[in-house]
């Protein structure tokens, strides 16, 4: 894993959904030894807590909850780096719905 700057795209997959809801998102984030887990800003009207996070080889994985005005957002992820890159996958269960977000990234550089 390579400390740094990194380019996130996220695409978001809802069952029984043939199209993409929401398009992509791409965004930035200073990923470091001590914070492994790749993560938007969150919104200012949530308060989010990693509860584990697991580092098995190059692989990391979390749970993470987010108590929001709508309820608990409850998150299982891991991502896979692999040199300047990575993939992942996020299981999302808010409201009774699920979704998954597959995750790529790539190195940009040291963190400013």
């Amino acid at each position: 894993m390579k400390e740094g700057l990194w380019e996130i795209t996220v695409n978001m997959e809802i069952p029984g959904m043939n199209m993409p809801m929401i398009p992509s998102q791409t965004y930035t984030h200073c990923i470091t030894k001590k914070n492994l887990v790749p993560q938007k800003e969150k919104p200012r009207e949530s308060e989010c807590n990693t509860v584990k996070t697991e580092v098995n080889g190059d692989t990391v994985s979390w749970v993470m909850e987010c108590k929001t005005n709508e309820g608990v957002i409850t998150s299982n992820g891991y991502i896979t780096y692999k040199g300047s890159t990575f993939e992942g996958v996020v299981k999302v269960k808010h409201s009774g719905m699920d979704m998954t977000q597959h995750l790529k990234g790539k190195w940009l550089g040291p963190c400013n």
